[in-house]
């Protein structure tokens, strides 16, 4: 019963995650634009921010669509908790744990949720396993 359940179970998590990924990345495009996040970045003390801006509004944007489409998904994962990280040295950190405060409680719920997603295989809805199915011998 359990594996019949398991890939509907990650296709929710990977949409779920994956969209609110993609909304925060697209939010440095539209509404800060990438100038404001640049702005933004170079304020709270991220290295490089001209660079460091527009790589983590693609990487929001790109990364949350490779959730959702179950596509690359160890890479886009890792790079995606990798960004919350940052965003837990450079923003949140200091305002301790609970989100009320402007803590860390969600980014961290985010790059492990990216981390678990990203290494859970996506079960037989995602496109990493469509591919792999292909390209073993015994699909042909």
């Amino acid at each position: 019963m359990l594996e019949r359940i398991r890939p509907l179970a990650l296709l929710i998590g990977r949409v779920g995650i994956g969209v609110v990924f993609l909304v925060h990345g697209w939010q440095k495009f539209t509404t800060m634009g990438l100038s404001g996040t640049t702005a933004f970045f170079e304020q709270i003390g991220v290295p490089l921010p001209g660079l460091a801006g527009p790589a983590v509004a693609v990487l929001e944007v790109a990364g949350g669509l490779a959730l959702i489409l179950g596509a690359a998904l160890p890479l886009a994962g890792t790079l995606l908790a990798l960004d919350m990280v940052g965003a837990i040295v450079f923003v949140h950190g200091a305002n301790g744990f609970t989100a009320d405060k402007g803590g860390y409680e969600f980014v961290l719920t985010l790059a492990v949720s990216a981390v678990a997603i990203g290494f859970s295989g996506g079960g037989s809805l995602a496109l990493d396993a469509l591919w792999q199915r292909r390209r073993t011998p015994a699909a042909l």
